[in-house]
């Protein structure tokens, strides 16, 4: 029964994507069907799981051997415990509502169909990625995930901006995957199988050095597919695709796919401390980075982005920490998923009754004419800038909580970072509720294609005419309601008793650790700069006019603005870089390789040449070569018997 979690969405993937214009009418029903059906299952197989001992709650299915080759074994299986489950709800069920959310938000594009067939692709890819007993199998869904991820990016195509955008996250993403096939290939060579079995509970038996190796290719794989730094670019661009994509990739498919590498692959970190390192200094540096870009971002989508590059980094931090922080890395992921979602979902919403406008600047006051998404999305504001009794407040506490709980200078460095990300947190999402939901009216007339050559004014809206806000249809607040409640009571639900950590410790282990404060003193201090980056936003941005033209702010702005120059950095050292050592190996192709064959071939025919003249078919010539021939045998001979 494990199988058919990835059965559903992919029949309803080949069903859309092959089933042609005849299905255009239903097809945003039969794949939201079978999305919900895979979600179904999941919640049937919970169910039976919950049934069983914490110790007896993993499953396996074997389907069949893939590659049955002497030396060489890949089957394809399936193995269920709490961590996959953990992900099979929050992947089956969140894809399930931002479906029903698309089913009105993608209502007036012809291609519809096609769309809903990729979001089930998208769906299958991830689940098979989660729910695979062996790396290989993985490694199959996590390209599955880049191709999907590639599909719904560039998913309008006639946009420039978003077919550049879709090639940039599937190039950069193809860097991660290296790293991933390089760790499988030492896996192979180390272990001799790709199994999640034998592979991890031989770790602990085979040498750091190895398990060192294996966990930075695993790094940087999750770098990739999760958007942490240094291959964190492609994740803004990606906002070019439909919104419902990137409530899709950012709550509950792509970038929580190196979260689950790395916490399902704890053996190895834990028995590679430099790579352990590693993987904190990498959230460390990614939670700063991405809330540093969210604070000066005024694309709303782009501002979730930057925040959602910020959130993950808290995960990879936690994770990083081994066994102290496993639980809260996927805790934080999971109520992440409901808050990031509900805001990515209110974001198109705002969308869609401000004529597809995306700048902030250009909304103001729209609390007055859209009450539902304004009440859920600022339920997710409040989620995910920690307020109490929210679900951000009980896996990001946490997540402080286990940094400090490190140990050692160490433990100061992380705790302090999670705490300074906390508060700048606090400041964006701020930013972004001022700017769009309070304040005066700072609404702006539909573009005119003509005046503006490349900015399309919206399907409804003639050019010159005022935005006429409104709230949206049904289809689309209701998953937006439903993601609110778990905004709201997911955290608390997880966090009172211990539940999740009960739940997920048999499969990830857990340790106190070593905390120099008391979690009160943490709980205090993560409210005092909860407290401060919202009176700072407040005095910015709520006691102030805005303009709706930014101004030309500090030279962090300005850097923040530029994503702190990640793609300058990447186009001076990789693209011109490139350039540069293309250009070199071509000139020693052309004067190095090139001139030994050509000079070599010169060489033999000028000498063949030369050779050829003593073949010219007189007789008078041959005649003339036997006399001299004939004359030096002689000449030798009598100077041989003079001697």
């Amino acid at each position: 029964m494990i199988a058919l979690l990835v059965a559903a969405p992919l029949l309803g993937a080949a069903v859309l994507l092959c089933g042609g214009r005849r299905l255009d009418k239903a097809g945003h029903w039969l794949g939201t069907l079978l999305a919900a059906a895979s979600f179904g299952i999941g919640v049937v197989l919970f169910t039976d799981m919950l049934g069983h001992g914490a110790e007896e709650r993993t499953f396996h299915q074997r389907l069949f051997s893939w590659i049955p080759v002497e030396g060489f074994q890949a089957d394809v299986g399936f193995q269920l415990d709490q961590l996959s489950m953990t992900f099979v709800l929050l992947i089956s069920g969140v894809g399930t509502l931002i479906h029903v959310y698309s089913i009105g938000y993608m209502e007036h594009d012809e291609r519809r169909r096609r769309f809903f067939g990729y979001l089930n692709l998208f769906l299958a890819a991830m689940l098979l990625l989660v729910i695979a007993d062996n790396y290989l199998l993985l490694y199959v869904g996590w390209e599955g995930v880049g191709l999907a991820s590639y599909l719904l990016i560039g998913f309008w195509q006639h946009k420039p901006s978003a077919a550049t955008a879709a090639k940039k996250a599937f190039l950069v993403n193809r860097v991660g995957d290296m790293g991933l096939s390089i760790a499988i290939m030492l896996m192979f060579t180390t272990f001799g199988t790709f199994a999640f079995g034998p592979v991890l509970s031989s770790a602990g038996e085979t040498s750091e050095g190895k398990l060192t190796a294996i966990g930075l290719m695993l790094l940087l794989a999750a770098c990739g597919k999760s958007a942490q730094v240094p291959l964190q670019s492609w994740l803004g661009d990606a906002m070019e695709g439909p919104t419902p994509v990137s409530a899709l990739i950012h709550a509950a498919t792509m970038v929580t796919a190196g979260v689950y590498l790395i916490v399902r692959s704890g053996a190895v970190f834990n028995g590679a401390p430099d790579a352990q390192l590693a993987v904190t200094v990498v959230g460390a540096v990614t939670l700063l980075f991405g809330a540093i870009v969210g604070c000066a971002k005024d694309d709303i989508k782009k501002a979730l982005a930057g925040s959602t590059m910020s959130q993950i980094g808290y995960m990879i931090l936690a994770a990083g920490l081994g066994p102290i922080g496993y639980v809260f890395a996927i805790m934080h992921l999971v109520t992440h998923g409901f808050f990031k979602a509900g805001l990515f979902l209110g974001a198109g919403s705002v969308m869609h009754g401000m004529n597809d406008e995306v700048d902030m600047r250009k909304y103001g006051a729209l609390r007055k004419y859209m009450p539902v998404t304004f009440v859920t999305f600022g339920l997710g504001y409040l989620a995910i800038i920690g307020f109490p009794g929210l679900s951000g407040f009980f896996s990001k506490d946490m997540i402080i909580e286990a940094a400090f709980a490190k140990g050692g200078t160490e433990g100061w460095i992380l705790g302090g970072v999670a705490l300074l990300g906390a508060a700048i947190t606090a400041f964006y999402m701020t930013r972004v509720m001022l700017l769009t939901f309070f304040g005066e009216k700072r609404w702006q007339p539909a573009p005119d294609p003509a005046a503006t050559p490349g900015v399309e004014p919206a399907a409804d809206a003639r050019p010159g005419e005022l935005p006429h806000p409104h709230e949206s249809p049904k289809s689309m607040t209701i998953p937006m309601v439903i993601l609110a409640f778990g905004s709201v009571f997911a955290g608390g639900i997880f966090g009172i008793g211990d539940r999740f950590l009960k739940w997920l410790e048999p499969v990830t282990g857990h340790e106190h650790g070593n905390p120099p404060v008391s979690a009160m003193t943490v709980t205090v201090s993560t409210m005092v700069v909860l407290v401060l980056g919202v009176a700072i936003a407040w005095a910015m941005y709520g006691r102030k006019p805005v303009p709706v033209i930014a101004p030309r702010g500090s030279l962090l702005t300005r850097a923040a603005r530029r994503d702190l120059y990640q793609d300058d950095f990447n186009h001076v050292v990789l693209v011109r870089g490139g350039e540069h050592l293309t250009r070199s190996l071509v000139y020693v192709d052309h004067s190095l390789v090139d001139g030994v064959v050509n000079g070599t071939a010169a060489g033999v025919g000028g000498l063949s040449g030369r050779l050829r003249k003593l073949q010219n078919g007189y007789a008078r010539s041959y005649a003339v070569s036997m006399f001299g021939g004939t004359a030096v045998l002689i000449a030798a001979t009598l100077l041989m018997r003079a001697v």
